[in-house]
């Protein structure tokens, strides 16, 4: 498969349609394609649509004021230049397209054979993509690590929505570290009109309080937190060589000393409530998805009870 190199502003140009892809991804894509497809149309049937659609309003057009109308809607501009009342006229928000964006670095392969925690955002870039397929909605899709990998602009069907999740799937490894803040003004950059953005990461993000804040204002933003039970628990296994997957620091830990797992759980649970302290500070909601076992099941129950609450 080929993938071309980083533009001089730091992306890089999407794989072209039709390029020759091997058959090892081309197997996964179609697994994951049945996989997501069946959740699709079980798990998600109804929660897509009740969560994404009619979400707000945008506006349609100004018209002149009849006697009726609501004064709060009088537009300011067109009356000023007109001379007579206007007002605006808004509609229902229809299509609402998300994007996915995906942190692609070091630290994302670590935790599952293969592909890591990479290989669970591509089966919800998967489920996400094709139920926006599914609801005749445009899905696209960001790849980012230190920098910009790739940006897809959202697109309808059910070929463009593969195309996303063979991108993540066949991705390399081009940068240890993450930057979120980076990924979120960016998005804030290319995308115009209101999108569902969801931001999935491994939680080992800082500093991106504020430029999510601002990505926020402008787009609905829902962070997918891909955790593993390594994060937070250090197995009793005698003497381990680890090394941090973004900064290639190596060091060598007793696993069987308690108080070398006490801290190492200290430290783990205080970056987590850092992280999920960031997420509130900037309006956003949180779902954390184990990479082992159902990551799918939390992701529909958030979707319900946030349809609930808007009921």
């Amino acid at each position: 498969m080929w993938w071309p190199g980083r533009r001089a502003d730091g992306s890089r140009s999407a794989t072209p349609d039709g390029a020759d892809i091997d058959a090892d991804l081309a197997s996964r894509v179609r697994l994951l394609e049945i996989q997501a497809r069946r959740r699709a149309a079980s798990s998600m049937q109804g929660d897509y649509r009740s969560v994404f659609r009619g979400a707000g309003i945008e506006f349609a057009e100004a018209r002149e004021y009849v006697p009726g109308d609501d004064v709060r809607l009088i537009d300011w501009n067109v009356t000023a230049r007109t001379g007579n009342p206007w007002v605006k006229e808004y509609v229902e928000e229809r299509e609402v397209p998300i994007v996915c964006a995906v942190d692609v670095s070091a630290s994302q392969r670590v935790g599952r054979p293969i592909e890591g925690r990479l290989g669970v955002a591509a089966e919800l870039t998967a489920l996400l993509a094709l139920s926006a397929a599914h609801h005749g909605d445009r899905a696209g899709l960001l790849l980012f690590d230190g920098g910009i990998d790739l940006f897809v602009a959202p697109q309808r069907g059910t070929r463009h929505a593969l195309r996303l999740v063979r991108e993540v799937l066949g991705c390399p490894t081009l940068d240890g570290s993450s930057d979120l803040a980076g990924a979120s003004e960016y998005l804030l950059r290319v995308l115009r009109r209101r999108s569902v953005i969801f931001l999935i990461t491994d939680g080992l993000v800082t500093h991106f309080e504020a430029a999510v804040r601002a990505l926020a204002r402008r787009h609905d933003v829902i962070a997918l937190t891909l955790t593993d039970e390594n994060d937070l628990v250090l197995p009793d296994v005698g003497l381990i060589d680890l090394e941090d997957a973004e900064t290639g620091l190596r060091v060598l830990l007793d696993s069987s000393d308690r108080l070398t797992r006490d801290e190492y759980g200290r430290a783990a649970r205080a970056r987590a409530a850092t992280r999920q302290a960031g997420f509130r500070l900037a309006g956003v909601d949180e779902v954390e998805l184990p990479i082992s076992g159902d990551h799918v099941t939390p992701l529909v129950r958030y979707f319900r009870q946030r349809a609930a609450a808007r009921a």
